[in-house]
């Protein structure tokens, strides 16, 4: 494949006028850049007759905008769900149903204070780490709050700092990696933990502040951050192989969101380098993307989510966006 990145624009607007450049690959293959958002007023675009005379009297109101988001998913509806710390909550963008709903419980008594990952279920519940509280946040597909995961008796969580998350829906397994404790834990969907994978060091099987989790037929694949590196394991926890790591060859220099694709290749975005590195399941580089201010480029990438159509989603955490990508290509 084509080793290459789309080219830079040099200004910033949410919709380019013109769109840059798609990225040619080796088999027909293909990655078009669609559009960027950072705001819920980009998901409300319609609005009545009446509304618009309201509007004109009393003022726009005041959309929510992306303060510092973190992590991205996608639900069966095809609805982005976004982490904000910055706003202490989360994000819902419907743009099928033009509906957005932002989810807080930063006045709780249990309050979320720090969302950093987000995962959803068969049944699109939502399953967010707070790396602050140390527990999960469950909410239902409407956004109501349903329950805490791992939390104690006075409001403590049970993990030091809670990140990556992946929910097993057939298997009733939800998968944490805490990254102060350099370990991924194992807990059925009660929150019980039953079995923790890693411990802090540099060999295989090892951990030097794990991130971000993701599931992907039988394996489970984590960023193994300050090894530079990703590690897949089974289910069960066994190490499989590596992606990326240390030394003169190193491709990956602070990993943060990974997604995987429908031709199984790995997408790994590097806030250091600001660009998406895709590999396949050998360890070999097949292309980039994005590089550092235009539109279609990054400046510290952070979350990723891929769909079953080949939609990426990268969150641009400093221009505070959330970036979206096609990718056409074979199937596995």
């Amino acid at each position: 494949m084509l080793l290459a990145g789309i080219a830079a624009g040099k200004s910033l607007p949410k919709t380019p006028a013109v769109a840059p450049p798609e990225l040619l690959m080796d088999g027909g293959r293909r990655l078009a850049f669609e559009r960027n958002f950072s705001s819920a007023r980009e998901v409300k675009t319609k609005r009545g007759f009446w509304t618009k005379i309201k509007d004109a009297v009393a003022g726009e109101p005041e959309y929510r905008n992306l303060v510092r988001p973190y992590s991205v998913a996608e639900d069966s509806k095809g609805r982005i769900i976004v982490t904000d710390p910055g706003s202490y909550g989360v994000h819902i963008l419907d743009f099928a149903q033009q509906k957005y709903k932002f989810l807080s419980r930063y006045d709780a008594e249990v309050a979320m204070r720090s969302p950093q990952c987000v995962a959803v279920d068969q049944q699109d519940n939502i399953y967010v780490t707070d790396s602050e509280a140390g527990m999960i946040f469950e909410f239902s597909p409407d956004g109501k709050f349903r329950r805490t995961i791992g939390s104690l008796r006075g409001g403590e969580g049970i993990f030091k700092r809670p990140t990556g998350i992946a929910v097993d829906s057939a298997a009733g397994r939800i998968y944490v990696s805490d990254t102060w404790r350099n370990k991924v834990y194992v807990l059925d969907m009660q929150g019980v933990v039953l079995a923790s994978i890693g411990k802090a060091g540099q060999r295989n099987g090892e951990f030097n502040f794990p991130t971000e989790l993701r599931l992907d037929g039988p394996d489970l694949f984590v960023v193994d951050a300050m090894n530079f590196r990703v590690q897949v394991f089974d289910r069960a926890g066994a190490f499989r192989y590596t992606l990326g790591g240390a030394g003169d060859n190193a491709l990956l220099y602070r990993p943060k969101g990974l997604g995987i694709d429908a031709e199984g290749h790995v997408y790994v975005a590097d806030a250091f380098q600001n660009v998406v590195v895709v590999f396949d399941r050998q360890d070999h580089l097949l292309y980039y993307f994005g590089k550092q201010a235009g539109i279609g480029d990054f400046e510290l990438p952070g979350g990723l989510s891929i769909d079953s159509s080949g939609r990426i989603l990268v969150v641009d955490g400093y221009h505070k966006r959330i970036q979206v990508f096609h990718y056409y290509g074979g199937a596995r």
